[in-house]
């Protein structure tokens, strides 16, 4: 859900691990920096003289030492990304910028986080361009995501992404799923699109009788369920049985 710039006081309101069904979480409408338990606005323009203003006023690496990182779930949410950073002992100031990302889009990976939502993964549509945030991240910031991030290999995307202001960046990284993605039903296997959490489980659940057997038929049944790690397992079987697309994004 994205909010409008005065309701940023709302984006560290709560994070998807402790409210699931928020999933992917409170996200900004513009672009800006995390600083702590803050979003501080601020548009990208003249090469991010402001943003590298504001970093170097906080004694963080500059822009020229960061990795940038697409987004396409809730590491574009500042309240997860806060969580997961101070969970490591890593302080959360990251620039996130938007930008147009061609060939790639949020789908939704074929696996249930432990927190109990089903999580986005990127998936490949040749021809679209996703508006979507790159986060910056200093060396210490990216060793923290990995970590974070067990699910998905971290690679190289194939083609320079466009900020705002039209400046092009090098191809940077993106978390590509290691379990596939789940496919749209009765629409030739073709990979779902990333909705929010309630009416995704929802769909899931209506499609498959054994899912419901096994986790309830609401969402809140879901969530609450698959918290047990065997009921879990189960599911991810099922969801790989039932409704897999076998790679999420292409090229390794």
């Amino acid at each position: 859900m994205a909010l409008s710039e005065d309701d940023d006081e709302l984006l560290f309101a709560g994070d998807p691990m402790a409210f699931p069904l928020t999933y992917p979480g409170r996200i900004p409408s513009g672009s800006g920096v995390l600083v702590d338990d803050a979003y501080r606005r601020q548009e990208w323009g003249e090469g991010g003289a402001a943003i590298a203003a504001l970093l170097a006023s906080l004694g963080q690496a500059p822009l020229d030492a960061r990795h940038r990182v697409v987004a396409v779930g809730s590491n574009a949410a500042p309240s997860q990304v806060r969580r997961k950073f101070l969970d490591h002992g890593v302080r959360p100031v990251v620039p996130m910028t938007q930008a147009d990302v061609p060939g790639i889009a949020p789908g939704v990976s074929a696996h249930v986080s432990k927190w109990g939502y089903v999580p986005a993964a990127p998936v490949e549509t040749p021809g679209e361009t996703s508006r979507l945030f790159v986060l910056w991240l200093d060396e210490h910031q990216l060793a923290a995501l990995d970590l974070t991030e067990p699910n998905y290999r971290r690679r190289p995307l194939e083609e320079p992404v466009t900020l705002e202001d039209g400046t092009e960046l090098p191809p940077p990284f993106v978390y590509e799923g290691r379990h596939g993605c789940l496919a749209a039903p009765g629409d030739g296997g073709r990979p779902r699109r990333l909705i929010s959490q309630p009416a995704l489980i929802q769909s899931l659940l209506d499609d498959s009788a054994d899912l419901r057997h096994l986790c309830g038929d609401t969402p809140e049944r879901f969530v609450a369920s698959v918290r047990d790690d065997t009921v879990r397992e189960a599911a991810y079987l099922l969801l790989q049985r039932e409704s897999r697309v076998r790679d999420a994004v292409g090229g390794g």
